[in-house]
């Protein structure tokens, strides 16, 4: 606890605090996540106890660093990497231009993240732009661990009460208990489209009119294109009141998004196919031409961002500060080498 410094509080929730703090040994900002133990009933929440177990264990260029954790009377704390801005921040800042490379740039990263989390068998869960946080060098890290668990072993039921409204999948709309990482693909998909369209693509009013929002939009499922819906709780509280909508013609989505070639569709719609046993998994999608054909994503150092605040630009200035230090003493002592023979060679 002594290495760290609380700067500011930069947010507040039921059970947690976040501060902008700094590392005393190297100066480096960091995030801290403060968890009240003292809120909890019967000790630590199993939210917290997750995200600090699945954080320890994946480890990726896309996914947030826990760097530290540790414990004082009343609170857990998670270290974390400091990260000054979210997907969510830039989609709603309309003075940044996004290019399409742009777009595939976020996106790419945030499917490797996703990737490394799948093939590690852990679901996120809860993937919104909010959670979609951006480092200083540009790079998306997947972050919010809080509702993330293990892969189900086959017919082990979950609860459907996951993923923030705007980006849940169907299957989970429509109350299914048994689910893959079909849903996290599914909300990358959601913030594809908002990506593209600068705004949210399926934002339902409540929980009850969210899968209806979604069958007007990409066309109401039926037993033959979805094997299994009939069965689902959801599905069958809707039937009587769900109006059959057609699918989207491939000039309706063109018109919708006017930027987006076709293997930006063909991904699009893999991505949010209604039936979760044919969508795309992350392997596929990471695969999609879309991400080799011309134009290349954007580097992720050259992405448009937010400026910094004035406690990154106070920290920058001092990280600057202390490299010139170092790289003026590393000067000096190759000049003290390059001399000592020299002398030598005088005396001799």
């Amino acid at each position: 606890m002594e290495k760290y410094t609380k700067e500011r509080k930069v947010g507040e929730g039921t059970y947690a605090e976040v501060y902008v703090g700094r590392d005393q040994e190297n100066g480096r900002l960091i995030a801290i996540k403060a968890l009240k133990v003292t809120g909890f009933k019967e000790g630590l929440d199993m939210s917290a106890i997750r995200e600090i177990k699945f954080l320890q264990e994946i480890r990726h260029r896309n996914v947030i660093e826990l760097i530290d954790v540790f414990a004082t009377v009343n609170s857990i704390s998670l270290v974390l990497e400091y990260l000054p801005a979210d997907l969510e921040m830039l989609i709603k800042d309309k003075s940044l231009i996004f290019k399409p490379a742009d777009v595939k740039s976020w996106l790419l990263m945030t499917l490797r993240g996703l990737h490394h989390c799948h093939r590690s068998f852990v679901l996120h869960r809860d993937l919104k732009p909010n959670n979609l946080l951006v480092a200083p060098d540009g790079q998306i890290k997947l972050a919010d661990f809080g509702l993330a668990r293990a892969m189900a072993v086959p017919r082990e039921a979950m609860t459907p009460l996951v993923v923030t409204r705007w980006y849940r999948a169907p299957e989970l709309c429509l109350g299914a208990r048994f689910y893959t990482g079909a849903i996290d693909i599914w909300s990358v998909g959601a913030i594809f489209a908002e990506l593209m369209l600068r705004t949210p693509y399926l934002p339902g009013e409540d929980d009850a009119k969210q899968a209806i929002l979604t069958f007007k939009a990409l066309g109401t499922p039926t037993e033959q294109t979805w094997p299994g819906i009939t069965q689902l709780d959801g599905y069958k509280s809707l039937e009587p009141s769900i109006e059959k909508f057609p699918a989207p013609r491939r000039a309706d989505l063109q018109h919708l998004f006017l930027a987006a070639s076709d293997t930006a569709l063909d991904l699009l719609q893999g991505m949010l196919t209604l039936c979760p046993s044919k969508r795309l998994n992350t392997k596929q999608a990471l695969k999609s031409p879309y991400f080799v054909e011309l134009p290349r994503a954007t580097k992720p150092e050259d992405l448009p961002r937010k400026a910094p605040s004035a406690v990154e630009s106070e920290g920058d200035s001092e990280e600057r500060k202390r490299r010139e230090e170092m790289r003026q003493n590393m000067i000096n002592q190759t000049r003290e080498r390059r001399m000592q023979p020299q002398v030598k060679s005088v005396v001799n």
